[in-house]
């Protein structure tokens, strides 16, 4: 089913050379109306022509009307065109429009985007992960400021998610989208790994896929939380310093948690020296990253729902003890595996800092990873 949201009228008519028939003060109005439509995450959006949108769907082989994501609890569902528009007003260039659709594909492996978490009071956002030679040839960020402002594509292409969820899935905040807070990842959250940098083999490859290959790598984010390590270069020091990061009592909302550390550079050559593979590092912080039973009993966190399996006091109605304290352990994790910890490299090779995701979604299953297609050859068929 195609959306009943998808802004068809969002598109605007052309003339024969291809060029938007607007002026200043039309285009002012143009920006009111979408705005006044809903169709904007509140920032200005791009019009989009006929034209343009063309090249989008030039970018390539899915036919126009090929549904890209579903949303079965809601009847909605987003088409290759509606993705293209909203990637067009997202202000990505149509080169990236591949990227965007390989998105999607990741999400759909995800899992849980499509079954509601998007609606939920946690405030959940996508995060993207770009890997590949794509990553230069489009301009992706990988290094400096890398969560922040600057780069057109991270913030076009996560951006696209975005406004595609508000138009074609009718996620608009105090609507369908009842996040309690939310994050600033709502607008935006797409970062490139920095392989260049990183000691280690690219993300995708710890994963299956062949050095060299293009992809997008998905996950929901809570919050990204910055870490301070200019100092040591002790790798245990480091280890530690994360799994009492990701342990913050106020992130565990379930019995245990999942997450992503995006080391620095600088931090993940401090491992690199000590000897240390990314697994190793995803052992000693699932090893580290526990908290004592009195201190979650203290922040009232210290038994789980026996129907939701989120944490809660042991002396509510619905509480029964958590596994951990079914195996007799004072210390309790907040990771059941090393596998529910991704590690990647990003950021400037500048200063001891890194930065702690915490993710919603599999704790301890494969990432969500797709490729990105290339663009069909000029004067092939879509």
């Amino acid at each position: 089913m195609t959306s009943r949201l998808e802004p068809r009228n969002a598109v605007l008519q052309s003339d024969a050379s291809g060029r938007p028939r607007v002026d200043m003060d039309t285009l002012r109005l143009i920006q009111e109306y979408y705005a006044d439509q809903g169709w904007t995450d509140g920032l200005p959006v791009v019009p989009v022509t006929d034209s343009y949108l063309a090249e989008f769907l030039a970018q390539t082989d899915r036919a126009a009307e090929d549904v890209v994501f579903r949303m079965n609890h809601l009847d909605r569902s987003c088409t290759v065109r509606s993705a293209a528009i909203n990637a067009a007003m997202a202000g990505c260039r149509p080169e990236y429009f591949p990227v965007v659709l390989a998105a999607w594909d990741a999400l759909i492996a995800e899992g849980y985007a499509g079954k509601g978490i998007w609606q939920s009071t946690t405030g959940t956002a996508p995060m993207l992960i770009v890997n590949g030679p794509i990553r230069e040839q489009l301009g992706i960020n990988s290094r400096g400021n890398v969560f922040g402002s600057g780069c057109r594509a991270n913030a076009t292409i996560g951006r696209a998610l975005r406004l595609t969820a508000i138009n074609a899935f009718g996620l608009r905040p105090q609507h369908l989208d009842q996040a309690t807070q939310g994050t600033p990842a709502k607008y935006t959250c797409c970062i490139a790994e920095n392989e260049e940098d990183s000691p280690w083999a690219p993300f995708p490859v710890d994963h299956g896929f062949a050095p060299g290959e293009n992809t997008v790598t998905a996950m929901l984010v809570r919050s990204v939380i910055h870490l301070e390590a200019r100092h040591t270069e002790d790798a245990e020091q480091l280890g530690r310093d994360l799994a009492g990061t990701l342990a913050r009592t106020g992130a565990l909302v379930h019995e245990t948690i999942s997450g992503c550390l995006v080391l620095g550079p600088e931090h993940a050559h401090v491992f690199d020296r000590a000897g240390w593979s990314k697994a190793d590092v995803r052992q000693f912080v699932h090893d580290h990253a526990v908290n004592s039973r009195a201190r979650l009993a203290e922040v009232g966190k210290d038994a789980i729902s026996k129907e939701t399996r989120w944490r809660l006091p042991a002396g509510h109605p619905a509480a029964i003890p958590d596994t951990a304290a079914q195996d007799g352990k004072d210390l309790v994790p907040v990771l059941n595996s090393p596998e529910a910890l991704l590690v990647t490299v990003a950021g400037a090779f500048n200063a001891g800092v890194s930065a702690v995701a915490e993710t919603f979604g599999p704790r301890g299953g494969p990432p969500a990873i797709a490729r990105i297609a290339d663009a069909p050859s000029p004067g092939g068929t879509r």
